[in-house]
């Protein structure tokens, strides 16, 4: 008797040995990328230093003569002595990075959508290793620069994919959990990464320690299995059981006498693949799709937000990166409590963390920054960032379960388009004071607080099942719980 993809993972296990294998392998991945993403926040950090002649020296060798490094780390500024004219060149070196994983996340997605999660993931991973040496080997500033923005695409883009393929590895109950646990390690792989920082202090060593993990992920890769969900969706019903059958052997069953139905959106031969156009063309998916970009954007924006206006931490560099991913970890056991619960599940959660969020940027501008009070705009800062960090967790879970496999991808690769655009647009804010103090607060607070009201215009997915095709969001199976006693038991 044929079966549902659903009914074939319940057959399979949802999340058994093989499924907790396969997981932990791209959860721990998250520690390279998030290596890979703070790389210019050491290698680019600036020592302090003095110059012992007036005025600034024309040329970089004579520039070399008179400027004394205090620190005992190098950096691409010590190195290329890009200070006061030459400073902006560290931040555009960043800014490339942040353009390059705006490319990423648009190609990567509808690429993974038409060609399969597995070899779009281990060819991004493959460049993302070579780019990332070519950084750790610059002779010049231009070919680091150039080479962080080819990191960029392929970073942003492996990265996007990898954690379709960790969510469609398992059953859509188990969703929440991976998609938590891959953010977890990202914050935690952070830490990692100021540690790495503490251990070497030369910047290239540190950018070939940071990069060399990649290699031993790359090889490992090439056992991985392709999605089942995507080879279902795309009709490929005899593989996607060869995979089932896979995972199930993986979690200690017997060999599984399974039959799985043909997918309801099966392309003909003289079809297209859905693309990206679909997201537009659609009514659900386009208005969706809309509200989705704006409440991403505000994630990134308020993040970086908070993290630019209510004041800097002092103190230890590789102390204060460690902080900034740590600070982020208690959102995720939040997550996991809120969303799975009936009565607030995904969207209501997501609603109360954004505007929590936009609250905690508007009363900001009430506290003064030197008063000694207990409650001071730095800890209400780190306070929203943790908000804003619970915020992108669900982000992520909830877009995934809201488009369908065949154009899961592609949705959210626009979706991180728009976070990126958040990110970028976010440093220009404070130049707002000018106007008034309060003002960059006021636009930030707006922005954390209509997106948590936009967000009770999407549908709830807690309990819902999953749609495989475009067909599946019409369907009356998919606008009705999937099981109500889930509901009443959690």
């Amino acid at each position: 008797m044929a079966v549902g993809l659903e009914e074939a993972f319940g057959a399979a296990g949802e999340f058994g040995g093989g499924q907790r294998r396969l997981t932990a392998f791209l959860v721990l991945l998250q520690v390279y990328v998030a290596c890979q993403s703070m790389l210019i926040v050491l290698v680019g950090a600036v020592p302090e230093y003095h110059i012992d002649q007036e005025g600034i020296p024309v040329s970089r060798a004579e520039l070399a003569k008179h400027i004394h490094f205090v620190d005992n780390f190098t950096s691409i500024v010590t190195e290329w002595y890009l200070i006061e004219q030459e400073a902006y060149k560290v931040s555009l070196a960043s800014s490339l990075f942040f353009a390059g994983l705006l490319i990423g996340n648009i190609t990567f997605g509808p690429l993974s959508d038409k060609l399969g999660r597995k070899p779009v993931y281990i060819s991004g991973l493959f460049f993302d290793v070579v780019f990332g040496y070519v950084t750790a080997l610059a002779p010049n500033y231009d070919i680091f620069a150039v080479s962080r923005f080819f990191v960029g695409i392929v970073n942003g883009g492996m990265a996007l994919v990898s954690f379709v393929l960790t969510q469609e590895y398992v059953g859509k109950s188990f969703w929440s959990f991976t998609g938590s646990l891959t953010n977890l390690t990202f914050a935690v792989g952070i830490a990692v990464y100021a540690l790495l920082g503490y251990c070497v202090r030369e910047w290239r060593y540190l950018a070939l320690v940071s990069n060399t993990p990649g290699v031993i992920f790359l090889l490992l890769s090439f056992m991985l299995p392709e999605s089942p969900r995507w080879l279902y969706s795309q009709g490929k019903t005899a593989e996607a059981e060869d995979v089932l059958q896979y995972i199930a052997l993986g979690n200690g069953k017997e060999r599984l006498n399974l039959k799985l139905k043909p997918s309801a959106g099966t392309l003909r031969k003289d079809e297209s693949a859905p693309g990206i156009l679909n997201l537009a063309k659609h009514p659900v998916l386009r208005w969706r799709t809309i509200i989705l970009m704006y409440i991403w954007y505000v994630c990134s924006f308020v993040y970086y937000g908070l993290t630019l206006n209510a004041g800097e931490l002092r103190g230890n560099l590789y102390l204060n990166v460690a902080l900034s991913g740590l600070v982020e970890v208690p959102a995720f056991p939040l997550c996991m409590f809120f969303i799975e619960k009936s009565w607030s599940g995904r969207r209501k959660t997501m609603t109360c963390f954004l505007m929590f969020a936009g609250f905690a940027c508007i009363f900001s501008m009430f506290l003064p920054t030197n008063a000694g009070l207990p409650l001071s705009p730095t800890l209400l800062a780190l306070c929203g960032k943790m908000m804003v960090s619970a915020a992108f967790n669900i982000m992520y879970i909830y877009t995934s379960e809201l488009y369908p496999t065949v154009l899961r991808n592609a949705g959210l690769g626009v979706c991180s388009m728009s976070c990126r655009f958040g990110g970028i647009l976010a440093p220009f804010v404070p130049s707002m004071k000018s106007l008034s103090p309060s003002v960059p607060f006021v636009v930030f607070g707006i922005s954390g607080l209509s997106a948590g009201f936009l967000t009770l215009l999407l549908p709830e997915t807690l309990n819902k099942p999953i749609a495989e095709t475009i067909e599946d969001l019409q369907s009356p199976k998919y606008q009705v719980l999937k099981n109500e006693e889930a509901e009443q038991t959690s």
